[in-house]
């Protein structure tokens, strides 16, 4: 484990990625003049997605009928013409289904299975790059209920523990904490967002440097993924959910 005493994110400007383009590939071209040992490459979900060709003409579909199909759990009808719904253990509208940044007339849709996607990059980082270690989180944009704009949140990462307790451990005043976790994956992914941005930046790729890892062969969604029944929002959520 690394201690930091600086955080940096770097951002990579690339070309256009096209639906079915390799991925692996595009990772090479732009990661080959980059320095990625003990970093972690921050990955919008998108291009992850476009390569695995998850895609859907809005010709054979209503989005609203695609939501539901595609949601792990609907809730419901959002504001702004949005719909509520669960999708890989994320609270986020309209099952993660974006039309931005799409070239032609579809909807893009979350990768089948994220962590799969996630490790699948990591190891081809490791093996064409000679790591030692690394990290891949695969990102998304995400809003928080009463706040305005958008912050950035993990779909799925490998290669790290993405969260840290400090459960038994004491304030600046010795008193015990007792709940308290640091979601390490999610604060990536929101330092990554920012700088990726949300228009035409053309950024799909960061380097994060600096972030004390403890870096791990395995990772899995467990470990930052809340039941809702144990969820601080549940009684908001319990008679949708």
């Amino acid at each position: 484990m690394k201690d930091s005493k600086s955080i940096s994110v770097s951002a990579i400007k690339t070309g256009i990625f096209h639906v079915g383009d390799d991925l692996f590939r595009f990772l090479k071209e732009n990661l080959q003049d980059q320095n990625i040992e003990g970093k972690v490459l921050a990955i919008t979900s998108k291009i992850v997605s476009l390569a695995e060709n998850r895609i859907v003409s809005k010709t054979e579909i209503s989005k609203l009928d695609l939501v539901k199909k595609e949601a792990d759990i609907y809730i419901g009808p959002g504001g702004f013409g949005t719909e509520l719904t669960v999708k890989h253990g994320i609270l986020i509208p309209s099952s993660g289904i974006d039309e931005s940044n799409a070239e032609d007339n579809f909807y893009i849709l979350y990768p089948e299975n994220p962590y799969e996607s996630a490790q699948k990059i990591w190891n081809f980082l490791k093996q064409e790059f000679k790591l030692k270690n690394c990290a891949v989180v695969l990102t998304d944009s995400h809003t928080t209920p009463l706040r305005r704009g958008v912050t950035g949140i993990s779909l799925a990462h490998w290669g790290f523990k993405a969260t840290r307790s400090l459960v038994g451990k004491a304030d600046l005043f010795g008193r015990e904490l007792k709940f308290t976790h640091v979601d390490l994956v999610d604060a990536v992914a929101s330092m990554a967002v920012l700088i990726m941005g949300e228009a035409d930046e053309g950024v799909p790729l960061a380097l994060v440097s600096g972030v004390k890892l403890e870096y791990s062969e395995i990772s899995s969604g467990e470990e930052v993924k809340m039941e809702p029944k144990n969820d601080l929002y549940h009684p908001l959520l319990k008679n949708f959910i």
